[in-house]
């Protein structure tokens, strides 16, 4: 009697640990790979689990990924729709993708989906911040002339299964370094995003901490790129900025003023911010460089702006 009841233990503990087997997953290991539906109106997710490591490798898998059409044909793989990728470049968790000619054939609701659908996905992988997309080694210009530049997955937020045609157009005044970073100077850069779930505010710092374009504009970076935005909240017309630590590790060569005032002087062109506060990890009893109390609330200081503004 005993024995049979041990027999039948064992062999519900077998079913048990098989059954558990087959269900369980390492979501750890698990991608969202986006792409765009039959309608071209939009974009769709469908969950992965990576089999390789290494950003390198994950990189070669997801655009993959990214290129195979599945056997229903129930959407559209972006990387195989009439262009095709010739190489890619990963640099400082910057991935460069260069696409030929016929990227430029693709309708302008549709190169957005697909340029949201790679954006999504790439930046998934650790290490990756930003995508370029260039075409035959050339800037990429939106249907407004505009150059596209770097691109974060926050510019294209919450837009899966969601009709973008109508994709939000922004023009951000962004203040960047002079060449002895001592001084700031404004520029316009204009952004195609798809959603406006993301804040302007987070969207402003994320530019800053991306830095300008040096081969358009002679401005030079304020902010170390690895700084993570941890929060923006608004309230009466403060615009509280919460950074990771990684912000206060200088990289360039740029004054403290530089710094701080690149942040506040871009916020407070947006219509709904008057003055800023920065924190770090949610803390304000930091003194910034030895100069700046972060329990500061700034205000704007136009004696740092030199006269010149490039378009």
């Amino acid at each position: 009697m005993n024995k049979k009841i041990g027999l039948l233990l064992l062999f519900c503990l077998l079913a048990f640990c098989a059954c558990a087997n087959t269900q369980e997953r390492d979501e750890s290991r698990v991608a969202k790979v986006y792409y765009i539906s039959n309608t071209e109106t939009r974009v769709e997710m469908r969950e992965y689990e990576m089999r390789t490591a290494g950003m390198e490798n994950n990189v070669d898998e997801l655009l993959e990924q990214l290129a195979l059409m599945p056997a229903k044909l129930e959407y559209k793989a972006p990387l195989s729709m009439g262009f095709s990728l010739l190489e890619y470049e990963l640099e400082d968790g910057r991935l460069y993708l260069n696409m030929d000619e016929n990227y430029k054939t693709l309708k302008t609701a549709t190169e957005v989906l697909v340029r949201a659908a790679l954006v999504r996905t790439l930046t998934q992988v650790e290490g990756v911040s930003y995508v370029s997309i260039t075409v035959n080694g050339e800037t990429l210009y939106d249907n407004l002339g505009n150059a596209v530049g770097m691109m974060s997955a926050d510019q294209f937020i919450d837009n899966a299964g969601k009709e973008i045609n109508n994709y939000v157009k922004v023009r951000l005044k962004l203040y960047f370094a002079n060449e002895e970073g001592n001084a700031l100077v404004a520029t316009n850069r204009t952004l195609a995003y798809v959603s406006t779930n993301i804040p302007l505010e987070k969207l402003v710092v994320e530019q800053l901490i991306l830095g300008p374009d040096m081969n358009v504009v002679p401005v030079y970076p304020t902010i170390n790129p690895d700084t993570k935005v941890l929060g923006i909240t608004v309230r009466d017309g403060i615009c509280y900025v919460n950074l990771d630590e990684t912000f206060l590790t200088q990289i360039y060569n740029v004054s403290a003023d530089a710094v701080i005032y690149s942040i506040v002087n871009s916020l407070i062109e947006l219509n709904n911010v008057n003055k800023v506060q920065i924190s770090v990890n949610g803390e304000t009893g930091i003194v910034y460089r030895e100069t700046y109390s972060l329990t500061t609330v700034f205000e704007r200081n136009l004696d740092i702006i030199t006269t010149l503004e490039v378009e």
